[in-house]
């Protein structure tokens, strides 16, 4: 019979010393975060694990409670220094390493099997424990969440990854990094310059040499300037040209021409101009200095490209 109360007592002292460490090594708002995706443990552990001061208070009384009945078990039993050194020495491994080690490996799968048992002796404690929660919490007030910069979430991704479990896989860790990145780069860095560009003047008439010149570039549009090359006044579309009339100017095509164009600056952000690109359904934009004079063309395909880390090619970039 002895045997058997040591027995429960220090099962009940590693059940509240190893359900301690393993329901608070779990973040709350990451089981809340969980639990909406569905995880059947988490929906169960969440509950019990926001009302985090409640919670510690009665794992915590429990485990005193328990350890305190032991050592004055054990020192009915057996002397008063024998007695001592057995209940520490039982609780030490049984009660505290053994449990611990392996609640906090198994933190989530073991909370949820014993939500069941920490509910009763949460009911149990709770006259006791409740205005001790109380009080914590009107002093300390609600957990903070974790909060991670660009740069954890980067190598949280990375370390995904390197497991290979297939929760992430190498293309998906590049365009998580693209993301995470490219709203710091600016439109200096991937533009096309201006020595690059192919512009065309908007008197330009729409003849056989003309298209015998756009079969040689093959690109979807092309920036229109008046007098200068700097003067940029409108785009041309080349898939409207079929609808155009032979030998007009390019300025007088009412399909393939278009006066309304998005300007950027060169320090502007991808993620600014990508923003201004959608909401005025554009696909490309010209960039200007704060001088007004034309620097380049910057395209929605710069932008995808430097998100996805990886350049776009298409039939007319693929040397045959």
């Amino acid at each position: 019979m002895e045997y058997l109360i040591s027995l429960l007592l220090i099962t009940g002292s590693a059940l509240c010393s190893g359900l301690t460490l393993g329901y608070f090594s779990l973040n709350v708002h990451t089981l809340e975060r969980r639990a909406k995706l569905g995880d059947k443990d988490a929906l169960i552990v969440y509950p019990l694990r926001k009302q985090g001061n409640l919670l510690l208070t009665t794992l915590l009384l429990g485990n005193v409670a328990v350890n305190t009945a032991l050592s004055v078990y054990l020192g009915s039993l057996v002397s008063g220094v024998l007695a001592g050194f057995i209940a520490t020495s039982l609780i030490f491994v049984f009660g505290e390493i053994i449990p611990q080690a392996a609640f906090s490996r198994h933190a989530l799968w073991v909370g949820s099997r014993l939500a069941p048992v920490t509910k009763v002796l949460m009911w149990l404690l709770f006259p006791i424990t409740f205005p001790i929660a109380y009080v914590l919490n009107k002093v300390l007030g609600e957990e903070l969440p974790t909060l991670y910069s660009k740069q954890e979430i980067m190598e949280m991704v990375s370390e995904l990854e390197d497991i290979g479990d297939g929760e992430i896989d190498a293309d998906e860790k590049r365009i998580v990094h693209g993301a995470l990145q490219f709203s710091h780069t600016t439109v200096r860095e991937v533009m096309t310059p201006r020595e690059k560009v192919i512009v065309f003047d908007e008197h330009q008439r729409f003849d056989d040499a003309f298209i015998a010149e756009l079969s040689l570039h093959s690109y979807s549009r092309y920036p229109v300037y008046s007098g200068a090359k700097d003067n940029i006044v409108g785009l041309l579309y080349t898939k409207d040209l079929l609808s155009e009339e032979d030998d007009i100017t390019l300025k007088d095509a009412k399909d393939a021409y278009n006066p309304k164009f998005l300007t950027v600056k060169p320090e502007d952000t991808l993620d600014k101009v990508l923003a201004l690109m959608l909401k005025n359904y554009q696909h490309i934009a010209i960039v200007h200095s704060k001088q007004e004079s034309f620097l380049g063309v910057i395209a929605l395909e710069d932008i995808i490209e430097e998100i996805i880390q990886q350049e776009i090619e298409d039939e007319d970039d693929i040397n045959v």
